[in-house]
């Protein structure tokens, strides 16, 4: 007589959730990796790009081989619940700055190359270090047509003051952005116009654009444009903008020597009686 096996024995462990889970890991580690590598410098952008490419590939696979084990485990009782989890919970981590990317394409303005003064931007000094592949510097109808509208905040600067102490303001800005200055031109007192050119990143993955500060000097003012050009990618995601927001905000900080207040405690007046 042949032996009664319990229903537990015949289920099947998920082929999909095991190399759901494999993959979704694989996919981090890459991602990692790369990001790393690139932030780092020992990745150029256009291979990190391929790289986050395959990276979103591999997390989109990995969640249909969940979605697949979830539907065994449904449809037969296979085993792999806990697998086809993690698989899926992984692969959306990895998905979610993909995800983000996409939002901001959506329903942010497809330029480049940003700058506080639309009709004359400030000129690059050191444009011979971007290759062929890269960006051209160009200042189109089109782009500024579609920033004048999405990003109006981004405008120059008046301050009350000498070139010398708003080059220093904005020399300190730069350094406490961990930005790179290439070159100058021009100096306080002998020119009416000094251009710094700057090599900034983004923290995270290190994105990369160039960047020009001008100074015009107006005798008891000075004023402040900028201009910043992403390397690659024909969509900055905003990047530009807010750096340059940023930028100028604390800027405003530095030249004004605005601190934090302090907090104090009112002593209340003496009783008069």
């Amino acid at each position: 007589m042949r032996p009664q096996h319990s229903s537990q024995w015949r289920r099947r462990h998920s082929i999909s959730a095991k190399w759901s889970v494999r993959i979704a890991f694989l996919s981090l580690i890459l991602f990692v990796v790369s990001g790393l590598g690139h932030r780092f410098e020992q990745i150029e952008t256009p291979e990190f790009l391929w790289l986050l490419a395959i990276v979103a590939g591999l997390a989109c696979l990995a969640l249909l081989l969940a979605l697949k084990g979830f539907t065994s485990l449904w449809r037969r009782g296979d085993i792999g619940f806990t697998r086809s989890f993690w698989g899926t919970l992984i692969a959306l981590l990895v998905l979610i700055p993909f995800m983000t990317t996409i939002y901001q394409v959506m329903v942010l303005p497809a330029i480049y190359d940003v700058s506080t003064d639309l009709t004359d931007p400030p000129a690059l000094l050191e444009t011979g270090r971007r290759s062929v592949n890269m960006n051209p510097v160009i200042n189109d109808p089109d782009s500024r047509g579609l920033q004048a509208k999405a990003y109006p905040e981004v405008t120059g600067r008046r301050y009350e003051g000498s070139p010398d102490r708003i080059l220093t303001a904005v020399k300190t800005v730069i350094a406490n952005n961990g930005w790179v200055i290439i070159s100058q031109k021009g100096e306080p007192g002998e020119t009416e116009e000094i251009l710094v050119d700057v090599v900034a990143r983004t923290w995270l993955l290190g994105f990369t654009s160039d960047v020009v500060i001008r100074l015009s000097d107006e005798g008891e003012t000075t004023y402040v444009d900028m201009r910043s050009v992403s390397r690659y990618g024909t969509h900055d995601l905003g990047e530009n903008a807010d750096r340059i927001a940023a930028f100028m905000t604390a800027l405003d900080m530095e030249v004004q020597g605005v601190q934090p207040e302090e907090e104090t405690t009112e002593v209340p007046p003496a009783d008069a009686s």
